[in-house]
């Protein structure tokens, strides 16, 4: 039989408090290249992502098998002393522990960082958050949304015409997870330097603002505001959605010099690319809206698949607008296993997406959909911390457990 492949992160383990998704999405992150995340939730309901995005008719969440992969679960109360015990007992044997709490309440629970560094010095522990762990907004709740608006993409993004719009998936939350977890694993680099944990503080409206560009110095420098501008970006032309003669829409993205030249060529009007509104990215951007009347009314005369083979075979950077059922007829996705098809204990076959980045030596895995509540209790609290049946018993009757 074939030997299994380690994978990168095997030899980590994590606890995860917290739900939702800001800080479960790192927790999936991490399982995902092969950390060991164990992740503790209530023994009532437990996270309320098994709840969120239910679709009829099976009447349970679609997104826990995926948020969840990977992961194992057990219960614990953390508002008792044996539940904050359990953590305490965890962690002494964790690399690392994620938390997304609001400020204090790990404290108010006696499980600050500081107190947990005296059981194990060498435990980093990923506190995500709205606001962050200081400033005047720490304490407040915070929720992705709200990170998006302060962050700034809010107000950016949507029609000039309309209020901000905000993207259709959690885009704060699940960028406040991501960088989560690349400071996670810059912390753990460290402590391979000095043996000692530390904290990474991720606070969701300042991952938000590490996507917005350019957006600060345009206003400090230039006193430069950017505003809405629906499918478009501000001063880069040609890079929109436009129609087809079978009624659908084609991404052009052909702004750049040489690829405009190349775009002209592919119309038939190589005299555009000298054409002093279009010659340069500047004058382009200048003159946007009259060079995209321009493209439109040439790609409207063709069906989208000639006009995508014409761009493509010209090397011009184009593509139709994907939804999920085009995902799962696409041989590029399914050439590079970009989704991933596993077995769910009641639905069956389950498709998600597949563990990115890529690695060519070492790539991560999804071994298998979220678990069911408190479905590892025995296999870690007996198991790995050694607990006697009489003691899980009594933890159970007092619902620690």
């Amino acid at each position: 039989m074939p030997v299994a492949q380690a994978l990168p992160l095997d030899d980590l383990r994590v606890v995860e408090l917290g739900s939702l998704l800001a800080g479960p999405f790192c927790g999936q992150l991490l399982g995902d290249f092969g950390a060991e995340v164990i992740k503790v939730e209530d023994p009532g309901a437990g996270d309320p992502m098994r709840q969120w995005g239910r679709e009829k008719p099976y009447g349970m969440s679609l997104w826990w098998p995926v948020v969840a992969r990977n992961k194992k679960s057990v219960t614990a109360n953390l508002r008792t002393e044996e539940g904050q015990d359990l953590v305490r007992r965890l962690v002494a044997r964790a690399d690392v522990l994620v938390e997304n709490f609001r400020p204090g309440t790990l404290e108010r629970w006696g499980l600050a960082p500081e107190q947990l560094w005296e059981i194990n010095p060498r435990l980093v522990v990923t506190r995500v958050t709205g606001f962050g762990q200081t400033g005047p907004y720490a304490k407040r709740a915070g929720y992705g949304s709200i990170g998006e608006a302060m962050g700034g993409i809010r107000y950016v993004t949507g029609d000039p015409d309309r209020p901000p719009a905000r993207a259709g998936v959690s885009l704060g939350d699940s960028l406040a997870a991501t960088f989560a977890t690349l400071g996670t694993l810059v912390a753990l680099h460290n402590r391979g330097r000095t043996g000692r944990g530390q904290v990474v503080d991720a606070a969701i409206y300042e991952a938000v603002l590490a996507l917005m560009e350019s957006l600060l110095p345009e206003w400090q420098v230039a006193g430069y505001q950017r505003e809405r501008t629906g499918a478009t970006l501000p001063n880069v032309s040609p890079s929109n959605a436009y129609p087809t003669a079978d009624g659908e829409m084609v991404l052009v993205a052909a702004n750049q010099d040489s690829v405009f030249g190349r775009l002209t060529e592919v119309m038939g009007q190589t005299e555009l690319a000298t054409d002093e509104r279009y010659a340069t990215h500047g004058a382009r951007g200048q003159h946007m809206e009259e060079l995209d009347g321009l493209i439109a009314a040439w790609t409207s005369t063709l069906d989208a698949d000639d006009l995508l083979g014409r761009l493509h075979e010209g090397g011009v950077p184009a593509g139709r607008i994907f939804r999920a059922k085009d995902m799962f007829a696409d041989p590029h996705f399914a050439a590079r296993d970009a989704i991933v098809r596993l077995t769910h204990p009641e639905l069956g076959e389950f498709a998600m997406h597949n563990v990115f980045p890529r690695l060519s030596e070492t790539p991560g895995s999804v071994r298998h959909v979220g678990p069911t509540l408190g479905e590892h209790n025995k296999e870690i609290y007996q198991g790995m911390l050694g607990i006697d049946d009489d003691t899980m018993s009594s933890l159970h009757s007092a619902g620690v457990i």
